[in-house]
């Protein structure tokens, strides 16, 4: 009996990513595949076993076809059934994709893509934004870790199927796309409009930074894309000629990526045969990936995650924590621990399905859960504002729910509106004119397009101002106290 092998692509919970991207766990293990034969094959004819269900199936197919008053699309009906199957799983990261989809999925694993930079997962039946990426226009836009997603230019998503919602939300370089987002503390849903770009392809970031004396080494990862592992060992190289003290790993708001790059990353940090992620299979039986790291840091590390910190970075989260001690300072990260795998079905489409779990190096399973961090630090209100979305201008004895935005913005950045309720009055009037006065702006107390965007120029200032940012400042006053021991 012939057989066809199936592609083996490991997916850590296959979020599909509204910035035209879907972060891959590509486990590069073949040789334990061919050892372990472990290859998933299908044989023609193979469904035999199956035969009742089959059959049963089978008339209801040809019973519509032959039977229903209307004209009937016969493959639509055979992907209907499919992902009806699916569907009755309640696991939102078993998909099945369609030839369209599928070759979509293909083209979005290139280096660069262009789209919004949000990874989006099904909760429950909900739409939810895992992450934005770094300086991606969702990130700008202000959209946040558990943004429910209602509506995509206008058109409700709430019982849509995850790649629809996706491909609705892709979208060339310089188009425009509107969310109606629902956020946790926020009375109303809110309308939020991101133009598309080209998302950078760069994963890995590093300074030198400095606390009492001591050089802190910082290394942010962005997400975990061919070349992260690379580009990482090369930041780390560049920091340890500067001898430094301590290391800072920061992965707050990195959505995941491939396992590949973790194994590379955790292996340059992690000492030999300590276990980096466990996949387990549904019949209990596990793989284990080790490191290989022959010599210990000689200096601390410390990593940062935040609710944003998913998959792949929560994998090398638990890696450095649990395998060496290393403190996760931060907030709880965002929890998940399912492994899919894609299946080819032989007509340009395929099908994801959850068929493993990863686990932690002591065996935890996260999922839903998330690390929780050894030291928990929260932002200030400064990280969690949200860009006003004018439709008009604001102005005196107005009532609105983007007139509360903005005082809560006018109150951390230091002019105050008085009261935060989304009325308009002389109080509220009087802190924007303070603020268009130190932004060189015309001092009208009317909030207007240009004033608006100089209130959210003036926010991603202060977030990216090191100064501001309480887990940052935390983790390098524990570094160099470490330092020092």
């Amino acid at each position: 009996m012939s057989k066809r092998k199936v592609l083996i692509l490991l997916l850590i919970s296959m979020v599909l990513s509204a910035s035209a991207t879907y972060f891959l766990l590509n486990w590069r293990w073949e040789e334990r595949v061919k050892e372990q034969q472990d290859l998933i094959e299908i044989p023609e004819g193979g469904a035999q076993e199956n035969q009742d269900y089959l059959e049963k199936i089978g008339n209801a197919f040809h019973l519509i076809k032959t039977q229903y008053v209307g004209e009937v699309n016969e493959e639509k009906l055979t992907e209907g059934a499919i992902q009806g199957m699916l569907t009755v799983l309640n696991d939102p990261y078993s998909v099945y994709m369609n030839r369209e989809e599928a070759s979509r999925f293909s083209e979005s694993l290139d280096s660069s893509f262009e789209g919004i930079g949000a990874e989006i997962t099904k909760i429950d039946g909900k739409i939810i934004i895992v992450s934005p990426l770094k300086n991606s226009p969702a990130e700008k836009a202000g959209l946040k870790p558990y943004d429910q997603i209602l509506k995509v230019d206008g058109a409700d998503v709430t019982n849509k199927e995850l790649n629809q919602v996706t491909l609705k939300i892709r979208g060339k370089k310089g188009t425009k796309v509107v969310l109606e987002i629902l956020r946790n503390g926020l009375e109303k849903p809110i309308s939020v409009e991101v133009k598309r770009d080209t998302i950078p392809i760069e994963t890995v970031y590093s300074s030198l930074e400095e606390a009492n004396g001591k050089k802190i080494g910082y290394i942010e990862i962005t997400s975990f894309s061919r070349d992260t592992g690379e580009e990482f060992a090369d930041h780390l190289k560049k920091l340890e000629r500067k001898k430094i003290a301590g290391l800072i790993i920061d992965v707050r708001g990195n959505p995941g990526g491939l396992l590949t790059s973790v194994e590379e990353i955790a292996s340059q940090l992690i000492t030999g045969d300590k276990p980096i992620v466990q996949i387990e299979k549904k019949d209990g039986e596990r793989e284990t990936i080790f490191s290989k790291l022959k010599k210990r840091k000689g200096y601390p590390i410390a990593v940062l995650t935040d609710e944003g910190s998913a998959s792949a970075s929560e994998i090398l989260a638990a890696a450095l924590k649990e395998g060496e001690g290393y403190p996760v300072i931060g907030e709880r990260t965002f929890g998940k621990g399912t492994v899919q795998q894609q299946i080819s079905l032989g007509d340009g489409s395929n099908m994801k399905l959850t068929m493993y779990k990863w686990l932690t190096p002591n065996g935890n399973w996260i999922h839903g859960k998330g690390i929780e961090p050894d030291v928990e630090v929260e932002q200030p209100a400064l990280f969690h504002l949200q860009p006003l979305q004018l439709k008009g201008i604001l102005k005196r004895d107005m009532n609105d729910e983007q007139i509360k935005q903005a005082q809560f913005i006018l109150k951390e950045l230091g002019y105050e509106p008085g009261r935060t309720d989304g009325y308009f009055d002389e109080t509220t009037e009087a802190a924007v004119k303070v603020f268009q006065h130190d932004n060189r702006l015309p001092e009208t107390g009317v909030i207007d397009g240009k004033t608006a965007k100089t209130m959210e120029k003036v926010i991603l200032e202060e977030k990216e101002n090191k100064a501001n940012d309480r887990q940052l400042k935390t983790s390098l006053k524990y570094l160099s106290y470490m330092a020092e021991k």
